[in-house]
C-alpha cells in the first residue's frame, strides 16, 4: 500500500521534524524530546497517509505522496528553477528559527499527494465514455479525510495523557494547522477548492485546538 519512496519520505521529514521540535532556546537537542517527538511524528503521519489511501481506494482511486516542492520561484511565468526545490524539507527548520519563541511549535505540513482515478473501475461503474477523472470535491474529501484522523487521535491522546500522549496530542494539532493553510498542493489548499464549508469547519476546530496546546504543559 506504501511504496518505498513514499517511506523514504516519511522517514525523512519525521527526522527532520523531530529535529527541529527538540532544539532548545539554548541551541542544544533533548534527546527525550527528540525520541518522543520522532515517534510520535512518524505514527501521526503514518496514520494520516493510511487513512487517505483508504480513502482514495474507496473513491476509486489512488494516491503517491511525495515530498512538498516548489519550481516557480517569482510571479512571472518564466520563474522557474531547473530542478524542483524540497521545500518541505527544509520548513521545519527554517520556522524553528522565525517561530523560536514558541518552543517546540514548528512547520509540520512537509509531504502532499498527487491522485490519479482507477480508470478501469470507472469505466466498469458508469461505463466505458464516462469522464474518469477525480474532481476537486473528490480530492477534498480524501485530504478531509486524514485530517479528520489526527484530530480524532489528538482528542484520544488527550484524554489518555502523560507525557507522550500530551506531546502526542500537541503533534497531531500542529500538523493539522499548518496542513491546513490553503496554499500550494498542501492538504488545506485541496479542502479549500473542494469544499469551503467543510474547511471552514475544520479550520474552527483546528483553531480551538491550538488554543488549547498552548495552554498544556
Amino acid at each position: 500500500m506504501i511504496n518505498r519512496k513514499e517511506i523514504a519520505a516519511l522517514i525523512l521529514v519525521s527526522v527532520i521534524t523531530a529535529f527541529a521540535v527538540a532544539i532548545s532556546r539554548s541551541f542544544l537537542i533533548n534527546v527525550n524530546i527528540f525520541l518522543f517527538a520522532l515517534l510520535g511524528i512518524f505514527i501521526l503521519i503514518l496514520v494520516n497517509i493510511l487513512v487517505k489511501k483508504t480513502a482514495a481506494y474507496l473513491l476509486e482511486s489512488e494516491i503517491e505522496i511525495k515530498l512538498w516542492e516548489i519550481k516557480r520561484f517569482g510571479f512571472r511565468t518564466d520563474q522557474y528553477w531547473k530542478k524542483s526545490f524540497p521545500l518541505g524539507a527544509f520548513m521545519p527548520l527554517i520556522s524553528k528559527i522565525v517561530l523560536f519563541p514558541l518552543n517546540g511549535f514548528v512547520w509540520m505540513a512537509s509531504l502532499v499527494f498527487d491522485v490519479k482515478a482507477k480508470v478501469y473501475h470507472a469505466a466498469k461503474r458508469h461505463g466505458i465514455y464516462s469522464f474518469s477523472e477525480m474532481t476537486e470535491e473528490h480530492i477534498g474529501r480524501i485530504a478531509a479525510a486524514g485530517i479528520f484522523a489526527n484530530l480524532i487521535l489528538a482528542i484520544l491522546f488527550y484524554f489518555i495523557g502523560g507525557d507522550f500522549g500530551i506531546l502526542f496530542a500537541k503533534l497531531n494539532i500542529w500538523f493539522v494547522f499548518f496542513n491546513m493553510i490553503p496554499i500550494s498542493d498542501l492538504d488545506g489548499n485541496k479542502i479549500f477548492f473542494g469544499n469551503l464549508v467543510l474547511w471552514s469547519f475544520l479550520a474552527i476546530v483546528t483553531l480551538i485546538g491550538l488554543g488549547y496546546t498552548f495552554l498544556l504543559v
